[in-house]
Formats: structure tokens, sequence, C-alpha cells
């Protein structure tokens, strides 16, 4: 059995681990199959393009994929990462919730 992802497209994460350690972005782009996301502005990396039919070339930066356990669920309040739980609620609809707080994400 795979492992769910608990991160969705558009969550604020913070970085754990890594160069961008401490730096926060949004998630632009999940990908289950390698345990990875895509952050904005995080894990940039300079990529050497040659020219194709419509665009130019030259170097562009691009962001690459970190692994899903390095970044974790930033919470704006603690100004810190959080881990992220499920429960369900009175109508028996899935929520998911910070574990430390209890409050709903």
């Amino acid at each position: 059995m795979k492992n769910k992802i608990k991160l969705r497209k558009g969550d604020e994460v913070i970085v754990l681990t890594g160069k961008d350690k401490g730096k926060t972005g949004k998630i632009v782009r999940v990908i289950p199959d390698i345990r990875k996301v895509i952050v904005t502005d995080v894990n940039k990396y300079k990529k050497h393009q040659k020219p194709g039919n419509n665009e130019p070339g030259g170097i562009i930066e691009k962001d690459m994929p970190l692994h899903v356990s390095n970044v974790a669920f930033y919470d704006p309040s603690s100004k810190k990462g959080i881990r992220v739980g499920f429960t369900f609620n009175k109508d028996g609809k899935k929520m998911r919730i910070n574990k430390k707080s209890g409050k709903e994400i």
C-alpha cells in the first residue's frame, strides 16, 4: 500500500532541510509516484536551454522537486511547520487538522 501525501497543491509549506532551509512557498505540483513536491521559489536550479521553435535559448531558472519529508505544512499563526492529521466532523465529512492544536486547516 502506498503512503498518502497529506499536502496538497496550493498549501503553504516550510522547508525543513537543505540549502533552502527555513524558506516558505506554495506547492505548485504534487508528484505522488515519487513522493515529491514542487514549491515556488524554492530549490531553484539554472538550466542551460538551447533555442527552440518559439522560445529563445539562454539560462533559465527552474523549480526542482523536493522530497515530501523535507517540507512541512506552514502555520502562519505559530510561524512554524506543523504535522497534518485527519478527522471526521459531525456530518461525517473528512477534514484536515493541525495535530498539535486540533484546529481545522
